[in-house]
């Protein structure tokens, strides 16, 4: 295997094609609740970020990766490392997969990958996810991928159906190093 890429899918850096497909899934007001987003993005906004998406993690405290399944070059979902700390090298975690590719064992690759990224290349020493306590699937993805739930915080999230609790889970890179 090699970095940000196995047999199945590859992590990739954001491309000018992609955005429509950014466009529909930023836009997806079913999993705004899962994020900070308030409104819709306009296909100006996108591009933009897109075209700034080749800037250093050190410099803007984040990347993104476009997941692509390896035989048809088929865009499944995003991979994400923000709020990046770098004096305390941590970073928090999001991953997105598109409908109909869920349940089919990609995202979990893709948070391997991911991983191992922040691990052995950025040297980043721990990640960590909100994850709402409802999100039964991304709650079990972490949780396969090694991650530790360290706490909840209770009426984190406002949603449609009220205030739902957030559960932390984190994990510590297990290579000792300074």
């Amino acid at each position: 295997m090699t970095l940000l890429r196995n047999q199945d899918i590859q992590l990739r850096a954001l491309e000018p094609e992609d955005l429509d497909t950014l466009y529909r899934w930023e836009n997806n007001a079913d999993i705004w609740q899962y994020g900070s987003t308030l409104a819709p993005f306009s296909k100006f906004i996108i591009r933009e970020y897109i075209a700034e998406s080749h800037r250093d993690i050190y410099e803007i405290h984040q990347v993104r990766f476009m997941i692509e399944q390896i035989g048809t070059r088929t865009p499944i979902g995003l991979a994400d490392l923000f709020d990046f700390d770098p004096h305390h090298r941590r970073a928090a975690v999001g991953i997105l997969i598109d409908m109909p590719f869920q349940r089919q064992g990609l995202g979990f690759m893709a948070l391997q990958l991911l991983q191992e990224y922040a691990f052995s290349f950025l040297k980043i020493h721990q990640l960590y996810a909100y994850i709402p306590i409802d999100n039964k699937a991304s709650l079990k993805l972490f949780d396969r991928s090694g991650f530790v739930c360290h706490g909840t915080f209770k009426e984190w999230l406002l949603t449609q159906n009220g205030y739902t609790d957030v559960a932390l889970v984190q994990k510590i890179n297990s290579d000792k190093f300074l």
